[in-house]
């Protein structure tokens, strides 16, 4: 079976965690994409532990499903070879400053002008029309920005912290490869490309205040911002008698069940339990209260119990236990692979399941410049001229 994006060509001009994701997407889905990279090769390669050098696991899960050709960019060889690249291609996707791609003469408009039908997306910090526009972005200066550490803080009495994922990165991979998406979708019906900006300073702040804009959302205010339920002190995975379990009762049934369950009325006598709304509002006694029950029994008790009265709750996994979880092996999320030059490694395959157009794993995580012959004859290099690009460094294909 083909993938849905056969047929749609990427040039995926990124490094680290945001944009390569998304394009890792786009090829997961059957797109070609084009990995191109510095003759350096992308940073976040060396992040380890590996095997051998450039080949770190958190590139491995994010760079499969692409090919890699390495240019030097300043070179007038290696910025020929990219324009020829760009002719042919459906998307061009970047997450360098604009203001660097101008300087190497990959404006937009220089752009359009090789291909009008290119979607040229800039996966940028900050929209270009704010006072913020140019500056560096990272995970933890947009997580800061957009209060997440101040959120940890305010819910546990603390210190701020930084949630311990690339978790800004991972959220706006999603979001660029929707934009690429709708965009790709639009010049399939029209033939027109476009230029298309992913900030992730506002993305992510639409996420937090969707959340935690509370009485804010309303003029005059209705009270301050911030979801009491999620900001509560004893909002985490509550302590049984041998362990930890995570329970989540969301509905008025939940509660009753609940308190069926442990014999007590409180249901129809307490008013702070009877609704979504009080609840809301006693969030913090709530938790406190739901403390001193869970203690009383065994993790493995209270999961059966739960199950029985329809009450959603699940066991606290730690990363270790995760990669066991008896759900994933029994869908098949983990695999095993071969890797031409990095052996046996263990995958993660896609998690969504198509009936008609699969995403598959079609392709290893590319060494620097693994595919930089094979995509220069595409593109109608001889083999004089590659070789002569490679022994003036404006291409570089990795050592044997």
């Amino acid at each position: 079976m083909s993938g849905a994006l056969k047929g749609m060509r990427v040039l995926d001009l990124s490094a680290v965690v945001m944009a390569p994701l998304a394009a890792r997407i786009l090829g997961d889905m059957g797109a070609d994409v084009i990995k191109v990279e510095s003759p350096e090769g992308d940073s976040v390669r060396k992040i380890g532990p590996m095997r051998n050098p450039g080949m770190g696991p958190m590139y491995l899960h994010v760079n499969r499903n692409k090919r890699s050709i390495a240019l030097d960019l300043k070179s007038s060889d290696g910025k020929a070879a990219l324009h020829r690249l760009i002719k042919d291609a459906d998307v061009l996707l970047y997450n360098i400053r604009p203001q660097a791609m101008a300087r190497l003469g990959l404006a937009y408009e220089a752009c359009r002008a090789i291909n009008p039908g290119l979607i040229y997306v800039s996966a940028c910090g900050f929209g270009e029309r704010g006072p913020y526009a140019g500056r560096p972005a990272f995970d933890d200066l947009i997580q800061g920005l957009c209060a997440m550490p101040s959120l940890f803080a305010r819910s546990s009495q603390g210190v701020p912290r930084y949630i311990p994922l690339s978790m800004v990165d991972r959220y706006m991979g999603q979001a660029v490869a929707s934009a690429v998406l709708g965009a790709y979708v639009h010049k399939l019906n029209t033939g027109e490309g476009q230029q298309i900006e992913v900030p992730m300073f506002e993305t992510m702040a639409e996420c937090v205040l969707s959340d935690h804009s509370a009485g804010e959302t309303f003029e005059p205010a209705l009270g301050p911002p911030g979801y009491p339920r999620y900001l509560a002190l004893e909002r985490h995975p509550y302590e049984t008698r041998d362990g930890h379990i995570c329970l989540a009762m969301y509905t008025d049934q939940h509660w009753k069940n609940f308190f069926e369950l442990i014999g007590s009325d409180l249901f129809d006598t307490d008013p702070r339990f009877n609704n979504l709304t009080s609840r809301t509002a006693h969030a913090s006694s709530i938790h406190q209260f739901l403390e001193q029950q869970l203690r009383h029994r065994s993790t493995a008790e209270w999961l059966r119990a739960f199950e029985q009265a329809d009450i959603p709750s699940n066991r606290l996994h730690s990363l270790e236990s995760l990669a066991e979880d008896e759900h994933l092996q029994a869908v098949g999320f983990f695999d095993h692979s071969e890797h031409p030059s990095e052996g046996r490694l263990r995958t993660i395959n896609p998690a969504a399941r198509w009936s008609g157009t699969p995403l598959t794993v079609r392709r290893h995580a590319p060494r620097t410049g693994e595919h930089t012959r094979e995509v220069l004859r595409e593109l109608g290099y001889d083999e004089a001229a590659i070789s002569a690009m490679l022994a003036a460094g404006s291409a570089v294909e990795p050592q044997a």
